[in-house]
């Protein structure tokens, strides 16, 4: 039988705010609500009005800053650069514990987008000027499964998605690193690492028309949803195989 090691008997989820699990159902059954009206043909006029005017109103030097500032909300290089943080720390603290939110991640993340956005098969407001140049009506509704999946991954938003719980864990392995600069100061910058980036993201990805304004609140829900039940894991206190040895000792960095 296997040991554990690093284990302590008061395992217990950690604190999120809003307390509860009830805003965790609120905000999935928004997303559920979200889904079904796109799914019969409500909220088209919102999507095409929102659309529209980011259109009209996109200059190019516009256009750049915010291609620019959407690459806050790159899935692979914030993935790439969350799994350094941790593998940083966890050499710092001699621990694999602060490798565990990351991986973690990765896996709630890649089962959960990218399943969605095949399923949903919804076009980007784009597809009716490049390829695959659709009628503008046809760009918006749900369950296109005709079309190749590459045109066709618009419902939720990735961006958004990935860039809520990326940097949440960029900032969950941040705090212990940012204590240091003082009491006051630290949680404010842990707030902005949270805050700042998605909001950007969720800004440019309508406004450059990559996707729908309902995708980018689908992708929002998703990604608090993602970011509340990662936060809830003790990871400090969650049991690890035995054979890890002091590698498996718990940092309390993570709490």
């Amino acid at each position: 039988m296997r040991q554990s090691s690093g284990v302590r008997r008061d395992l217990r989820l950690r604190p999120v705010r809003p307390a509860g699990w009830w805003f965790d159902g609120l905000l999935l059954a928004a997303l559920v609500a979200l889904t079904v009206a796109l799914a019969t043909d409500h909220l088209f006029g919102l999507d095409r009005a929102v659309a529209d005017w980011a259109a009209a109103h996109r200059p190019t030097a516009a256009r750049w800053v915010a291609m620019a500032l959407n690459l806050l909300g790159q899935g692979t290089p914030l993935t790439l650069l969350a799994a350094g943080l941790g593998v940083l720390l966890g050499l710092r603290l001699r621990s694999v514990r602060p490798v565990l939110p990351p991986v973690t991640a990765f896996v709630l993340t890649f089962f959960t987008i990218g399943p969605l956005k095949v399923w949903t098969a919804r076009p980007a407001p784009s597809a009716s000027v490049k390829e695959p140049f659709l009628p503008a009506e046809q760009t918006l509704p749900l369950f296109q499964h005709d079309l190749p999946v590459r045109f066709a991954q618009s419902y939720p938003s990735g961006h958004v998605a990935n860039a809520i719980v990326w940097y949440g864990v960029l900032a969950l392995l941040l705090a212990p690193l940012l204590r240091s600069v003082g009491r006051a100061v630290g949680p404010r910058l842990v707030t902005v690492v949270r805050v700042v980036p998605p909001a950007v993201v969720f800004c440019t990805t309508v406004y450059l028309g990559w996707h729908w304004f309902t995708d980018s609140v689908a992708g929002l829900l998703l990604g608090l949803l993602l970011d509340r039940l990662l936060h809830r894991v003790p990871w400090d206190d969650l049991p690890l195989p035995g054979r890890l040895g002091p590698w498996a000792r718990p940092t309390d960095q993570l709490r």
